[in-house]
């Protein structure tokens, strides 16, 4: 205990590398049509199909008040 530093550990070059990328990705990104393509998939594509899934599902599971061998779709 006295003075000893056990918790220490030798850094890897490509954790620190890794690291730094991490930390300055902001400084060197630029659009691309694939950086383009996948932020117009996360910002539209995505949220319009859970949408669509959830307009057509609504109103059709009922799980309250449910008993084993109940039926969780109302139509």
């Amino acid at each position: 205990m006295g003075g000893l530093q056990h918790y220490r550990m030798a850094m890897d070059p490509a954790i620190q590398k890794l690291g730094t990328m991490t930390t300055n990705r902001h400084k060197y990104f630029r659009w691309t049509p694939r950086t383009a393509g996948t932020t117009i998939g996360f910002l539209v594509v995505v949220p319009f199909i859970v949408g669509v899934i959830g307009y057509q599902t609504d109103g059709k599971y009922k799980f309250r008040a449910k008993r084993k061998g109940d039926l969780i779709s109302e139509y």
